[in-house]
């Protein structure tokens, strides 16, 4: 019998809603409200592919050749994305998480970012999943043991789906009024306004695009929440909220995930691509200090 590649499996169930949550990555696997599937799934026996709901931390997205200054001191990554030569997607995608508490309706998942080359610096992470009727509510807490001040930022990498309904006809809507500008390496190059090819402000359907977008500028409500929603022809919408804390949202789409001939994520991010070498929106995570942040997935017909 082999080991499963993501790790042990927790599952949340309510009277309307479950979840499962792989230990590696601290991924969110599957999704469902009244029997819908929110989440695309995938094999029993592969890793999670496209980074499939991990948790990226220390920084999500990507550092351009690794490097990086802080604090005066030049820092070089391990570079984790040959074909382009970057470090990616931060230093807990493959790690296994341990279980700190578990319930049907709630898991916490811990996992420490220890010194290591181009990071020495000592983080110590947790993540809460709280079952709702209608969804989910995931808390993030990062807090900074180690002795000197750390470059921190969180992305996580959910991708959606309304189960029985194509993902190419849901329309996907988003309010970032600004988005980069990607070089050929998937860097970012510039900051421009939202165009005709990039404005989601009035929906656009998930087939008639390519994105691989970060934004910023995100319509906020009365709690700081910035809201993203992908909806069916017949009404039905996934929603993905995201707290003050996280200035970014990534949407993308792809043809490679199995299974699925489209798939999308929609990625809240504290800071976008290269932000520790940019300092964009980077936090400064002093010891002893702590950074939290908030978001979740919701469904209603």
């Amino acid at each position: 019998m082999t080991a499963d590649p993501t790790g042990r499996r927790f599952h949340l169930r309510g009277p309307r809603s479950s979840a499962e949550i792989a230990q590696v990555g601290a991924a969110l696997r599957a999704l469902t409200v009244d029997g819908v599937d929110l989440v695309p799934r995938y094999a029993d026996d592969v890793p999670t592919p496209a980074a499939s709901g991990v948790v990226l931390v220390p920084w999500p997205n990507r550092i351009r050749d690794g490097k990086y200054t802080f604090d005066g001191v030049e820092r070089q990554l391990a570079i984790s994305e040959p074909a382009f030569g970057n470090a990616s997607h931060g230093l807990l995608r493959f790690a296994s998480y341990a279980a700190a508490e578990v319930s049907d309706e709630r898991l916490t998942l811990t996992a420490d970012v220890v010194p290591q080359t181009g990071y020495p610096f000592h983080l110590r992470t947790r993540v809460t999943f709280a079952l709702l009727d209608d969804g989910l509510h995931v808390t993030h807490v990062i807090e900074n043991v180690g002795a000197d001040t750390a470059p921190v930022a969180l992305g996580i990498h959910p991708y959606l789906q309304i189960g029985g309904v194509a993902t190419a006809d849901l329309v996907v809507h988003s309010t970032g009024t600004s988005t980069l500008v990607l070089d050929d390496r998937k860097l970012p190059i510039d900051e421009v306004p939202v165009g005709d090819a990039t404005d989601l402000r009035a929906g656009r359907r998930i087939g008639d695009v390519s994105l691989d977008n970060a934004y910023r500028g995100l319509d906020r409500d009365a709690e700081g929440r910035a809201r993203h929603t992908l909806t069916a022809p017949d009404g039905r919408c996934v929603e993905v909220w995201q707290d003050a804390g996280f200035e970014w949202v990534q949407v993308f789409t792809t043809d490679r995930y199995p299974g699925h001939p489209i798939a999308v994520a929609i990625e809240p991010m504290t800071a976008p691509s290269n932000a520790f070498a940019t300092g964009l929106d980077l936090t400064r995570l002093e010891p002893g200090r702590e950074m939290r942040r908030d978001w979740g997935i919701s469904y209603r017909e």
